[in-house]
């Protein structure tokens, strides 16, 4: 496994700096974010000077690309935001091709207008899982296209909550392009650590063999979230687990502050 970071974590807009700033804390991953270019998350275009200067920080940080971000509403219940949501996808997904980045992160959404990442209950009616497929379908589509594979996310407050959902998606859409994204915070609300712990067991044996990327963030048993080692994710286990299903990818940590990454990077380090 490779030991990443989310590229977000550190302020800045210029490739170079950010992905120095990567390898300064102890990582040798990172999922990246076109912000950290200068650009919108997920932009009209992006230049070609803009990938350019990607390519080059990579190149000269020793940071390799494992993800690029390309999250926006594949719920939301105005199909004119889907739509543009799709278009600006494009533009990521050829960005991520023209990078040789292997995974565009995805979020499955929510009907929740306001906040893609917040719970709406209508996320469980047939017609927001309708949409949301819909929308991946088109996806998937460009992805074939580029050669590029998608991660979707399970998470509490999306349509796509459980690495079930997730592994029913991958055969409704019957593409290997389409992979899971597991992060362990994300799969239990309110839990006690046996809890966590059997849950996250669970979600790997469903998940094995899709699994593109772990995230490695953490959770308090009362719902909030937590830098990775604070909570009640038992983190031996995960890795373990991981490595017994074959997974070999990246283990990319966020939710933490960039004055936590070296010693977050340590303890990972350490499992791995």
């Amino acid at each position: 496994m490779r030991l990443g970071i989310f590229a977000k974590t550190f302020t800045g807009s210029d490739p170079a700096a950010v992905l120095a700033a990567v390898k300064q804390a102890g990582y040798e991953t990172t999922q990246f974010n076109l912000a950290c270019a200068g650009l919108p998350s997920m932009p009209d275009a992006v230049p070609a000077d803009a990938i350019a200067s990607i390519r080059a920080a990579a190149q000269s940080s020793g940071v390799s690309l494992a993800a690029l971000s390309g999250t926006y509403n594949m719920a939301h219940p105005d199909k004119a935001v889907r739509d543009d949501g799709l278009r600006r996808l494009a533009v990521v997904i050829e960005t991520a091709s023209a990078l040789d980045i292997p995974l565009v992160t995805l979020c499955t959404g929510s009907r929740n207008a306001a906040d893609q990442w917040a719970y709406h209950p209508d996320n469980a009616t047939p017609a927001a899982w309708s949409d949301m497929a819909a929308e991946m379908a088109k996806a998937l589509a460009l992805a074939e296209e580029a050669g590029v594979d998608l991660g979707i996310e399970p998470e509490q407050a999306n349509i796509v909550t459980s690495a079930t959902d997730g592994t029913r998606l991958i055969a409704d859409m019957g593409s290997s392009h389409l992979k899971i994204v597991l992060d362990p915070a994300n799969l239990f609300e309110h839990a006690t650590p046996d809890e966590a712990r059997a849950i996250v067991a669970d979600a790997i044996e469903e998940a094995a063999g899709h699994i593109a990327m772990a995230h490695a963030k953490d959770r308090h048993g009362d719902g909030r979230f937590a830098t990775a080692g604070q909570g009640i994710v038992d983190f031996s286990d995960l890795v373990a687990r991981l490595k017994g299903v074959g997974f070999d990818g990246a283990l990319v940590t966020h939710g933490l502050s960039a004055d936590e990454a070296p010693d977050v990077a340590a303890f990972l380090r350490g499992l791995l």
